[in-house]
């Protein structure tokens, strides 16, 4: 495996929860609103850094069928979310090229941990968004 570079990124950040590897700004969330996964909240952002993709593949989720594919940190190999490649739903377009952060997977500005949520239901989300 080649040298690995890491973009280290300033101001508030996101980060694995595990390696503490850059993932996103706080400037770069586009919604904190109405993104679950199996294990609780998420956010969607317009860029992420420090990640790599996994095989694309088709799920339906609560908001239609899209082509999504997980990502991995480029740090320690911890899955962190998912890209949204292609929504083949008219309403969802806004979606395609952005990524989706779980919140229990990063750690927030000023290190804050996010811990799995008492109300996450496993097969309700967006995971189902992911």
């Amino acid at each position: 495996m080649g040298r690995l570079f890491v973009v280290s990124l300033e101001g508030k950040i996101y980060s694995c929860k595990h390696c503490r590897t850059h993932l996103a700004l706080c400037d770069d969330v586009v919604s904190k609103v109405s993104f679950y996964c199996r294990h609780g909240k998420a956010y969607l952002f317009s860029k992420v850094v420090n990640v790599y993709s996994g095989e694309c593949e088709d799920r339906a989720m609560m908001t239609g069928l899209h082509t999504v594919a997980d990502i991995f940190c480029v740090g320690c190999g911890s899955i962190v979310g998912w890209k949204y490649e292609t929504a083949h739903e008219k309403g969802q377009k806004y979606k395609e090229g952005k990524s989706v952060l779980e919140r229990i997977k990063v750690s927030g500005p000023e290190g804050r941990t996010f811990w799995a949520s008492h109300e996450a239901q496993v097969g309700s989300s967006d995971a189902d968004e992911g």
